[in-house]
């Protein structure tokens, strides 16, 4: 569906991609432009650019660009129509009416969602749940916190929950649809979820978004998950952040299960969230850094819950919220709720209280895998543990943990301490050089994608094609030189050549030009190109013999024969008498 190219040229100017995306990244200025960490991938070093000047952004990192309507898309995984609806909301702005097809989608599977999640809850308290209820309570649930997530039961029948919607009116497409129900290979529709314990999943705003299903014995599989939909992702999704965001507490706890969030929240726990049925994702970070200080990782203590802390370590590096970790002996119990069922609520604070940071950590688990009486294991310790410091470790935190290494090592202070400044000059020997491998690779010539088989003038060629549509796309060239350099030109980079004539129309008709304008007659990986060749040549200046030099580098790339076929008679003899006059 089109929205109007006015609307969208005032939705932009009234709309500061600074602002928009600094309310999502945090920027700094360097020069022109403002720099700070991708929001889309997990990065240490900063490669993601906004340029105030065109209003667009691109991450040299990751390869993501575009306008801020494209920003809005993918930060909050919406499409295009909703972006521009929250764009719009933004700066009080009206939108046009249109038929929002996606937007009637979405609104349709949460009112479906809704429906489902009563028919569970309605079934768990009437006869039928009779040992789903038990279930529940069994696991040392109250009715209050049941009632208040909503819990529910699935009956065992494949049609129940289907049949209750049809009787609202929902057609087995529009259930198909919120994968509510699922379609066998005959062709028969069914209930995704039957004789399970059910827990609902919100958005941030109260909505019902998915569904979580467990069975209660030890058949398999134990989950399922409601499979992604419109209005559901499950690496943006925090189960119980709804709840959580509500309390002035801003210390969260990151839990492994469903059932271990319900427990804490029971036992006063109110920052308890987890995950839905996924790893933490660098989306996860983002979203819990917009409403903690902390973040306090407490995992199951088995092998899988070790691992998996290890993971969301490496994912906040570069966070601003402080990380600290919460062991749970393993002897005492296996995951939160277990340890919250044997020794109450306040043990498990002091225990909370007492979470160490992750350097302490993962040091503890480095030792843990050397016998310190043997002079060989020690030894491999040491030299891990210093490397491990002059990696993660500032300088006050290096003199601070490197005593503490000293007195389990038997080894002098001050030889640690020279072995971890051994270790961080090496290790900045590494980072120089992959970074200056990186910066290579980041270069012009390892951007431009070309063809199979061109030859070895080809690469200039590509690169005069970006330097000229970077001059069409800003307007800081001759207008009518570049178009009638490009307009018979054979272009080498295929994207450029699809990019062309759109930038040429509205050039030559005069109209504003925009990534925000442009997208709306090129797909988004188009876009992308564009941006990313605009975000290369920001700061390039372009001199009047800069851009003879690449219109003349185009012409010299068509092949003779087929520039003489294009002559007359006039243009032929010229041609001839200039050859001739070279070689002489």
């Amino acid at each position: 569906m089109a929205i109007p190219q006015q609307y969208i040229e005032e939705l932009t100017a009234r709309n500061d991609i600074v602002d928009f995306v600094g309310s999502y990244v945090q920027l700094r200025r360097r020069g022109r432009t403002c720099i700070g960490l991708c929001p889309f991938h997990n990065e240490k070093t900063p490669s993601f650019n906004v340029y105030p000047d065109n209003q667009s952004f691109y991450c040299f990192g990751c390869g993501v660009g575009g306008d801020i309507i494209t920003f809005a898309k993918k930060i909050n995984n919406i499409d295009y129509v909703e972006a521009v609806k929250l764009l719009a909301a933004r700066v009080g702005m009206t939108l046009p009416e249109e038929d929002d097809r996606a937007g009637e989608s979405r609104r349709r599977i949460l009112q479906i969602n809704k429906e489902a999640a009563r028919f569970f809850y309605n079934q768990l308290i009437g006869e039928s749940g009779r040992s789903a209820r038990a279930y529940w309570l069994g696991r040392g649930l109250t009715p209050a916190t049941i009632k208040s997530f909503g819990l529910g039961y699935a009956p065992d029948s494949f049609h129940a929950l289907r049949d209750h919607l049809r009787s609202l009116g929902y057609t087995d497409e529009q259930l198909l649809e919120a994968r509510v129900v699922s379609r066998s290979e005959k062709g028969n529709i069914f209930d995704v979820f039957r004789n399970r314990v059910m827990t609902p999943i919100f958005d941030l705003r109260g909505n019902v978004i998915a569904f979580g299903g467990r069975v209660m014995d030890n058949s398999k599989p134990k989950y399922i998950n409601s499979p992604e939909t419109a209005v559901y992702k499950k690496s943006r999704t925090f189960f119980a952040l709804n709840r959580a965001k509500k309390s002035s507490d801003r210390r969260y706890i990151v839990c492994e299960g469903y059932m271990d969030v319900m427990s804490m929240h029971q036992a006063g726990f109110t920052t308890a969230v987890a995950g839905c049925g996924t790893a933490l994702t660098p989306e996860h970070i983002k979203l819990i850094g917009e409403y903690a200080d902390e973040v306090v990782l407490c995992y199951d203590a088995d092998e899988a819950g070790q691992k998996a802390t290890a993971r969301a370590i490496q994912l906040f590096q570069g966070s601003p919220v402080k990380l600290t970790v919460l062991t749970i002996p393993l002897e005492r119990a296996k995951d939160p709720d277990e340890y919250i069922k044997k020794y109450g609520a306040e043990s498990f604070r002091m225990l909370l209280d007492g979470s160490s940071n992750t350097l302490e950590y993962e040091l503890k688990k480095l030792k843990d895998g050397f016998d310190l009486t043997r002079p060989g294991d020690r030894t491999i310790y040491l030299r891990k543990a210093c490397e491990f410091l002059a990696r993660k470790a500032n300088p006050t935190e290096q003199e601070v943990y490197g005593g503490h290494i000293a007195e389990e090592t038997g080894v002098a202070r001050n030889a640690v301490l020279t072995q971890i400044q051994a270790a961080r000059r090496s290790q900045e020997r590494y980072d120089r050089r992959r970074r200056e491998q990186q910066l290579l690779e980041e270069g012009v010539s390892g951007q431009i994608k070309l063809p199979y088989g061109v030859g070895p003038k080809a690469l200039g060629v590509a690169y005069s094609e970006h330097q000229l549509i970077t001059l069409l796309a800003t307007g800081a060239g001759p207008l009518q030189s570049i178009v009638q350099a490009l307009e018979n030109h054979t272009f080498v980079d295929g994207q450029m050549q699809a990019i062309y004539p759109v930038l040429r129309d509205h050039r030559l008709a005069g109209e504003r030009v925009d990534l925000s304008i442009l997208a709306q007659h090129l797909d988004e990986t188009l876009v992308t190109a564009l941006s990313r060749v605009l975000a290369q040549n920001h700061d390039l200046p372009h001199t009047p013999q800069d851009v003879d030099f690449y219109i003349s580098r185009l012409h010299s790339a068509v092949p003779t024969d087929q520039r003489v076929s294009n002559m007359d008679d006039n243009a032929l003899n010229e041609y001839l008498e200039q050859l001739r006059k070279e070689k002489q």
